[in-house]
């Protein structure tokens, strides 16, 4: 449908109607079965992509230099003269729709799989603990597809060798089995993790198997948290080894992140101020005390820096903490409570739509906060840090994150520090950019929790 609509539109703007030859005719009722073919050539129709990778984006964007390359010299062979607008248009509409196209697809392939539906019957193989690990993962995730009906695994202890089912899936048989389970429960793919009967020649022969029954293997590789571009194959004639590239903490990251922050930041600075002369007005007139909330907070490296924020709670709010700490209805380290009485209603407006954040874009202009990064956390929290923790305190805090459009309060400790340390190792400006538009959509529908 959208190569029909492009080649439409680019024969209406393109070539003049006294221009319009043969050419031009054969070439339009081609194109649209051409960029199919195309996309075909891409791999943006390979069903492990769809719904799942960028990898099915990054294929529209082959595709069209692909067609690019075939109109220049497909033009050469039969001496066409193509109208500039004309391939403009063509190019850039067929990028911008098939884009579009795809993004409505995935939104459309995500709600029937949160409904159970359109998954792939999915048996896992591996050692039991971490098959118990994968298949909790792959429920967290229905966007993946995967739909885990049989487990094959053997125990590490009486525990899991009684045991006739695994997070509720139930237990067929051993590794061994896995061809037998695939059979029975008529299995689309196959996930295995850890397991020592699943190390070389026992991972050919099932990767065999699986091939004359069309069923998919996927592997986990037991790396928390590393995002795919960081991930290559090393291959040698007689290995291949998984590749992991560092973090993109490298000068050139940070100094083209810190360009962007500023820049972004100053023009909102720009753009909200009557948003913040109201705001200011607004907490001046109904609540005694000062308009900006200050902070200690601890920022990149440890270095301590001060958080500005519009105030939303009485003066006093700290003296009445302690009293409240029983109502605490967030995690184990940050208080969180829905109805907290400190919250004066014009606090209360503010916090729906995450005005009070606003003055942090001074942070973001000082160069203590950056737009994306973790929580910028208190000195009593960082005291709580588990080593691997400390690991949130190389990059600079931000005012909006992964921990943010995940969930924020309904969040326990753990979950909140795995993805301020996924950010960590995995961010990069395209990363940055899509968890501002994610943040911004969440502001705008005012459900408070983005």
């Amino acid at each position: 449908m959208a190569g029909f609509v492009t080649v439409a539109l680019a024969l209406a703007i393109g070539p003049g109607s006294e221009d319009i030859n043969n050419t031009y005719v054969v070439a339009s009722l081609v194109m649209p079965f051409l960029w199919v073919l195309v996309l075909g050539l891409a791999r943006a129709y390979e069903h492990r992509y769809l719904g799942v990778s960028e990898e099915e984006y990054r294929a529209v964007g082959r595709a069209v230099l692909g067609l690019l390359s075939l109109l220049a010299i497909g033009g050469l062979f039969v001496k066409a003269q193509w109208s500039r607008l004309y391939v403009i248009t063509l190019v850039v509409m067929l990028f911008a729709l098939g884009l579009l196209v795809r993004r409505a697809m995935r939104h459309w392939l995500h709600a029937h799989r949160r409904q159970g539906q359109l998954m792939q019957r999915t048996v896992v193989v591996g050692r039991a603990d971490a098959a118990a690990e994968l298949i909790r993962n792959i429920k967290r995730s229905p966007d993946q597809g995967l739909d885990v009906v049989a487990v094959c695994t053997s125990g590490l202890d009486s525990d899991w060798n009684t045991t006739s089912s695994i997070e509720g899936v139930p237990v067929m048989g051993t590794a061994l089995d896995a061809i037998s389970a695939v059979d029975l429960v008529d299995a689309e793919v196959v996930a295995v993790t850890s397991h020592p009967e699943l190390a070389g020649k026992g991972l050919r022969r099932l990767a065999w198997a699986l091939e004359e029954r069309g069923v998919e293997l996927v592997v986990s590789t037991g790396l928390l948290d590393v995002a795919g571009p960081r991930l290559s194959l090393r291959q040698s004639t007689d290995m291949s080894l998984l590749h992991i590239e560092r973090p993109a903490a490298t000068r050139r990251s940070v100094v083209l992140k810190s360009l962007m922050d500023r820049t972004l930041a100053a023009a909102l600075v720009l753009m909200l101020s009557p948003v913040f002369i109201g705001i200011a007005l607004a907490i001046k007139f109904t609540s005694p005390g000062p308009v900006l909330f200050r902070q200690k907070r601890v920022g990149v490296g440890g270095e301590f820096f001060t958080i500005y924020k519009f105030r939303t709670m009485v003066v006093d709010a700290e003296k009445q903490l302690a009293a409240l700490m029983q109502y605490n209805e967030g995690n184990t380290v940050q208080f969180k409570m829905k109805k907290d009485p400190r919250i004066t209603p014009i606090g209360t407006f503010l916090r729906r739509f995450s005005l009070d954040e606003l003055p942090q874009l001074f942070n973001v202009l000082i160069g203590n906060m950056s737009l994306v990064g973790p929580r910028p956390q208190s000195q009593a929290e960082v005291e709580q840090y588990e080593p691997d923790a400390m690991r949130r305190l190389h990059v600079r805090p931000g005012m909006t994150g992964l921990w943010q459009i995940s969930g924020r309060s309904d969040l326990d400790w753990e979950q909140s520090i795995r993805l301020d340390l996924r950010y960590v190792d995995n961010w990069s400006p395209i990363v940055d950019l899509q968890i501002l538009f994610r943040t911004f959509k969440a502001v705008v529908t005012s459900n408070g929790a983005y």
